[in-house]
């Protein structure tokens, strides 16, 4: 889309991600909320995606902030995801991230 104005899917991903903040006790700006869907959709460009795998990616960066995350831990999640060759691994990844049971 080369067009300036956000697509419905973006406002909407952008939306909940502002939510999701408030429901985490913490404020979100328009402005992070658009370049946190900036940053997902830029991990994401080498493999065809589904619109849930962005929103899953734009929210685990979101909570990375959020929680003030050690670089090198956020890096490594962004290695990762520009590492898989489709969604599918990129959900496993996300889905490993939040596991809780000891491994």
């Amino acid at each position: 889309m080369n067009d300036s104005s956000p697509s419905d899917l973006q406002r909407s991903i952008q939306q909940s991600l502002r939510d999701i903040a408030l429901q985490m006790g913490k404020s979100l700006d328009k402005v992070t909320a658009a370049r946190l869907y900036q940053e997902s959709d830029d991990l994401l460009n080498h493999i065809s995606h589904e619109p849930l795998t962005l929103a899953r990616v734009a929210g685990t960066l979101l909570v990375y902030e959020v929680q003030k995350t050690e670089v090198e831990e956020l890096e490594w999640f962004k290695s990762q995801v520009q590492q898989c060759s489709d969604d599918e691994e990129v959900e496993e990844l996300i889905e490993s991230i939040h596991r809780t049971d000891g491994l």
